[in-house]
């Protein structure tokens, strides 16, 4: 059993915390090769490597579902991969371009009336809440800065 890391020293050298990757091993997406008699996750290299791809794919954008599926299926590839990220670009893209149109009305309505019918406020709330579950912390700090 030669190379196997601890769950402890495996969040440690990845960054990740042990609660996330107990987690995973929870939801059957990154299930330890080895335990010891006293249950410890021991992982193999083979278990790096999946945690690699995991990460890579959250890093995409996918979600863990998505993720669990992929890695599960034999013909999973790369193309498929960039074929998904490719239509949750657009997604984003689609859900971007909505909000920036609602708020462009919102901002005209404000310049000629002063006011904004409550209707248009929820809805231009609601593509906000959906445009945050799409884009990236960074992304999503930049969008506000440049908003402020």
């Amino acid at each position: 059993m030669a190379n196997l890391l601890q769950i402890g020293e495996l969040a440690k050298q990845t960054g990740l915390s042990i609660r996330t990757l107990r987690y995973y091993d929870e939801i059957g997406l990154l299930v330890p090769s080895h335990r010891t008699e006293a249950e410890y996750r021991l992982y193999s290299e083979a278990d790096i490597a999946r945690l690699q791809q995991i990460l890579s794919l959250r890093q995409l954008g996918f979600a863990l579902k998505e993720i669990r599926e992929c890695l599960e299926n034999p013909e999973f590839s790369l193309p498929q991969v960039i074929d998904l990220h490719l239509a949750r670009l657009q997604e984003q893209m689609a859900v971007s371009r909505s909000l920036f149109t609602q708020l462009s009305q919102l901002a005209q309505q404000l310049q000629t009336s002063q006011f904004v019918a409550v209707e248009d406020l929820m809805t231009t709330m609601e593509t906000i809440t959906m445009t945050q579950q799409y884009l990236t912390q960074a992304q999503h700090d930049l969008l506000e800065a440049r908003l402020q």
